[in-house]
């Protein structure tokens, strides 16, 4: 992915919109990956959470990406919080009593197990979300992570064993994780 050009006010810098533009294909085709894992009877749709996305990008300035790589991995995060989000609004008394509902459970569930390797290891943590929401490269984590591709590869694998283990659908996760990752 290119660099964008650091000069503020640049005219030839790509607008919020226009970098949006130019990953909306692959943040639908992760999030539709994503929703092909929750359980049956999940009622987010992949075309909603990425237009969710846009609107908590476009409160961002231009400016604050570093490149579109760098814009790239926001996107993921962010898909990643509307995705918690949404499943924490259905889990809510409003919304079914404080059960869990089949559409939450597995959004839920996953979102605790990183939370829980992020106190452990904010690194493997990182490396975890741009792999399984962001589908990046090895190569593109250790840039963002400013690591070596070896020790983003051996934060994937510290990462992936923690979050199998404490997910507990482990098939589910590291389908999930192959399936985003073989993309990128």
């Amino acid at each position: 992915m290119p660099a964008l050009p650091k000069k503020k006010n640049d005219p030839a810098k790509p607008s919020l919109p226009e970098l949006f533009e130019g990953i909306y294909a692959r943040l639908k085709e992760l999030s539709s990956m994503f929703m092909r894992h929750q359980p049956v009877g999940h009622t987010l749709q992949p075309t909603a959470i990425v237009h969710e996305a846009f609107v908590k990008l476009a409160e961002r300035d231009v400016e604050d990406f570093e490149g579109e790589e760098h814009f790239f991995a926001t996107a993921a995060t962010v898909l990643r919080s509307v995705l918690v989000d949404h499943a924490r609004r259905r889990r809510s008394k409003k919304r079914g009593g404080g059960r869990r509902t089949a559409d939450v459970a597995g959004v839920l569930e996953f979102e605790d197990a990183l939370a829980t390797l992020a106190k452990i290891d904010p690194r493997s943590a990182k490396v975890a979300e741009l792999r399984v929401f962001g589908g990046l490269s090895m190569e593109h984590v250790a840039r963002l992570n400013g690591t070596s591709i070896p020790t983003a590869e051996r934060d994937w694998r510290f990462a992936r064993a923690f979050l199998e283990k404490q997910y507990g659908r482990a098939s589910s996760a590291a389908s999930l994780a192959a399936e985003a990752t073989e993309a990128a």
